[in-house]
């Protein structure tokens, strides 16, 4: 996605129940993609956001992470780290829609996985701000220093 396109409504399985990105309109949101729940570098990149929960929300930003973990493993992940957000169990539309389903490369071997993308949405469903690339620590303080 590109700045300005409008975002598909489709529907976040979170550990809250199902939300619909049409029924967050009216709201910013921030979606940061991550490849695993519980390992170093999404940990790293989770607690920043964790941290920066109360200065988003004061701008009015709510904060999903996103990857294809099982809703299990990221609830475990969310207690043990103390995510105030909710994240979401992506079947694959989420991560295709966002273009964030890439091919990577470890060591030489080529595979599919997450790209570390974070996305702000505006107010309005549209595309306001990418990521893209994204290191994982100090994230958060660039997306609060953007807003």
């Amino acid at each position: 996605m590109n700045v300005g396109d409008l975002v598909p409504d489709l529907t976040l399985p979170t550990d809250r129940g199902p939300v619909s990105l049409a029924s967050l309109r009216g709201q910013r949101v921030l979606l940061f993609f991550f490849p695993k729940a519980d390992t170093p570098g999404c940990t790293i990149e989770a607690r920043g956001f964790r941290d920066a929960a109360p200065a988003l929300e004061a701008r009015g930003v709510r904060v999903y992470g996103v990857s294809k973990d099982p809703p299990k493993k990221q609830g475990k992940w969310k207690e043990k780290e103390c995510l105030p957000f909710s994240l979401v169990a992506d079947d694959g539309a989420l991560c295709e829609a966002f273009g964030v389903w890439r091919e990577k490369t470890l060591y030489g071997r080529a595979y599919m996985g997450i790209a570390r993308v974070t996305v702000l949405i505006g107010a309005d469903g549209r595309v306001e701000k990418v990521w893209d690339p994204v290191k994982a620590a100090g994230h958060a303080e660039q997306v609060l220093a953007a807003l």
